[in-house]
């Protein structure tokens, strides 16, 4: 086990900023994560567990052990005439997966092309892109239980799967690290062009029977034309969820504004795209210092270089209060904050 100290994180997460880790270390093996958890480096210090770094805001220097996960293989479990199940350890990097998969013609997770993260940040926050969820393509996965060191297994209903949720995030938060993901893929499969963009794309390249590599082409077009590249702008995709509010208050914001998207839920609520939100309130490609909002995509909060992250929190903070005062729709940050 090799501990790291005092290490920059600055290639480790993809805001890319100047923060360091009192203690780093990688585990590229279950077993090397057992050991590194039983270790008294790792019980007597705070701890937190990297995969892609794509997901979280370093707002000052992490004093304690960084633990990045780089848990390797791509695994054909079973496969039948319709199916396949494929077992991928959690420090695959997603969009290779998915490149992987669509290479193969194993269709399901075309449409989350581009996701940056790795694999086992997926089921955590059940990552989803147009029309498509983790949760439908979800089997099981795999998790060391930290108190305890043992592996355990959890089905679909026992992850609790909801919009950016799983019971990771909630009632087992910090207890349990995700070391594999078991997916269940179609060999013929059906293409999901529910999305309006996607179909958009499609008919621009004169496309009428897409296959799973159109569809995944369609959305790494759509996604590069709205999304600054992490490799030249920091920043850690979507950084607000988009809300929820009652189907009454929406027909109210629809009075004021006409314009205001929203999309019926099973429950009669109504969910609202934060981007919107935030664009109409003026804070599109509005930048301060060396932060900003992507000029083209509201949703996502941006390090020019040299950014703070505790600057990027302030100003998400702001935004957060800003929509609340001229909407009364209250957003959260996607982002994990440390």
């Amino acid at each position: 086990m090799k501990i790291d100290e005092n290490k920059s994180l600055h290639r480790y997460h993809t805001f890319h900023l100047d923060v360091k880790a009192k203690y780093f270390t990688e585990a590229k093996s279950v077993g090397e994560l057992k050991e590194i958890i039983s270790s008294d480096i790792f019980k007597s210090n705070s701890h937190l567990i990297l995969g892609g770094g794509s997901n979280v805001l370093f707002t000052k220097d992490f004093d304690g052990l960084v633990l990045k996960l780089s848990l390797p293989g791509v695994q054909v479990q079973e496969e039948s005439q319709d199916e396949i199940v494929i077992k991928v350890g959690a420090g695959v990097v997603w969009h290779e997966l998915v490149m992987h998969c669509v290479a193969k013609g194993w269709g399901g997770i075309e449409n989350l092309s581009l996701i940056p993260g790795t694999v086992g940040a997926a089921p955590m926050q059940n990552i989803g892109a147009y029309g498509v969820e983790i949760k439908d393509v979800f089997h099981s996965l795999e998790a060391v239980e930290i108190e305890s060191g043992k592996t355990r297994t959890f089905n679909n209903n026992e992850c609790e799967f909801g919009y950016r949720e799983s019971v990771f995030k909630k009632a087992l938060k910090d207890k349990f690290i995700i070391t594999s993901v078991t997916f269940v893929l179609q060999k013929e499969a059906k293409v999901n062009t529910t999305y309006g963009a996607i179909n958009e794309t499609l008919a621009s390249w004169n496309i009428e029977h897409p296959t799973i590599g159109d569809v995944s082409r369609a959305v790494i077009h759509i996604r590069q034309s709205k999304l600054p590249n992490p490799e030249e702008i920091g920043n850690a995709g979507s950084f607000f969820k988009n809300p929820t509010i009652a189907s009454k208050a929406y027909e109210a914001l629809k009075s004021d504004y006409p314009a205001i998207p929203g999309y019926p839920q099973e429950d009669g609520s109504v969910k609202v795209p934060a981007g919107w939100l935030i664009e109409k309130d003026g804070w599109k490609g509005k930048t301060i210092g060396q932060i900003g909002v992507h000029k083209n995509q509201a949703l996502v909060l941006v390090n020019y270089g040299g950014g703070k992250g505790g600057d990027i929190w302030q100003l998400a903070q702001e935004i957060l209060a800003s929509v609340k005062k001229r909407f009364g729709v209250e957003l959260s940050a996607e982002v994990n904050i440390v």
